[in-house]
């Protein structure tokens, strides 16, 4: 039996990924907005093989980074797929990733990934539902968090007591809360019953509590409130707490234009889709990945300018009417009743 030949073994070098501005590695990384990194360098916090950084340097994955003494792990730095999901958060859970007293966090139901992580684009406290966007593109979240993008947020809020006109051009105008003025860029009436009336508002910026603030310092009780956009991202119609959704590459672009950011290849890809259970919290399924054609177009209409879709909540979420009725914020639309023959 013939002998194969032996194979020339020669040494090979992995190969050297494109340098790249520091403050932008770490930025994606999510360590921090670019200006922030950029603060960091000046103050030496920041080195490069063990040598203070400067503005201007560029990295690879071979080189080794440190913040404050402590060494950055390779896994956070490497380029990952960028991604978006939307989460239609309930009542009840908090937006932090562990809790010391035992509730239920948003980030106990996110798919798992194996070399990167979910980043909370903002919070939502954990009596207000509604809306959160997560990424794995962390400067995406912190140019969209930041208050110098203007990026706007709005919330379908139910308020209880007396408003009138004086009241409401005040809160347009400004008021004093504790951690300096605050005020709402856009107030519309969406209706309601009795001392209970439905408001659609919107903000530039994401202040703890900030709604909740706004109104009650005018003497009056926010007693239910829900976030229906965040940018052009608006929660779609259909879908239940506790739901999410993948943002196609159409989603993320326009995500990426409101963040003031610079054009980047998106996957052009759709993500797969799985269903899973939340357990005895008895939620439904989570739909993630890739919709079916349908909801994918369907998602596609809805993402329209933040202007247009400035409406009252009977447009985009529940009727107030609805609302008062039921003790569950849901963007879910009315079932048709079955046939006979589906009976």
């Amino acid at each position: 039996m013939k002998k194969r030949p032996p194979l020339n073994k020669t040494q090979t070098t992995p190969p050297q990924t494109p340098a790249e501005r520091l403050q932008k590695v770490l930025a994606n990384a999510g360590l921090g907005s670019r200006r922030q990194i950029e603060e960091w360098i000046e103050a030496g916090r920041i080195a490069v093989n063990d040598s203070l950084a400067k503005l201007g340097d560029r990295v690879t994955l071979q080189d080794k980074i440190a913040i404050d003494g402590r060494e950055v792990q390779t896994y956070k730095l490497e380029p990952i797929k960028r991604r978006v999901l939307v989460y239609y958060k309930p009542e009840g859970e908090v937006c932090t990733r562990s809790d010391t007293e035992g509730r239920p966090t948003i980030f106990g139901h996110l798919p798992r990934l194996p070399s990167a992580r979910w980043v909370a684009v903002g919070r939502l406290d954990i009596n207000t539902a509604g809306l959160i966007l997560l990424t794995t593109d962390g400067e995406l979240a912190n140019r969209l968090m930041h208050p110098s993008t203007e990026v706007e947020r709005e919330y379908a809020v139910r308020v209880l007591g007396k408003v009138d006109d004086a009241m409401l051009a005040r809160l347009k105008q400004g008021v004093m809360l504790d951690d300096g003025m605050a005020n709402f860029d856009a107030i519309e009436d969406a209706g309601g019953e009795g001392s209970n009336r439905w408001y659609h508002v919107v903000l530039k910026e994401g202040r703890n509590r900030e709604v909740r603030r706004l109104w009650e310092s005018q003497g009056v009780k926010v007693s239910r409130l829900m976030r229906v956009r965040y940018g052009p991202i608006l929660l779609r119609k259909g879908m239940r707490t506790g739901q999410m959704e993948e943002l196609d590459a159409g989603g993320i672009a326009k995500l990426m234009q409101a963040a003031g950011l610079e054009d980047v290849a998106v996957p052009d890809s759709q993500p797969q889709t799985r269903d899973r259970k939340h357990g005895a919290r008895g939620r439904g399924t989570t739909a993630r990945g890739r919709e079916s054609q349908r909801e994918t177009h369907s998602l596609q209409r809805e993402t329209r300018s933040p202007q247009r879709e400035a409406r009252g909540p009977q447009s985009k979420t529940r009727s107030p009417q609805r609302e008062t009725r039921n003790s569950k914020p849901d963007a879910r639309s009315p079932q048709r009743k079955p046939s006979k023959t589906q009976r």
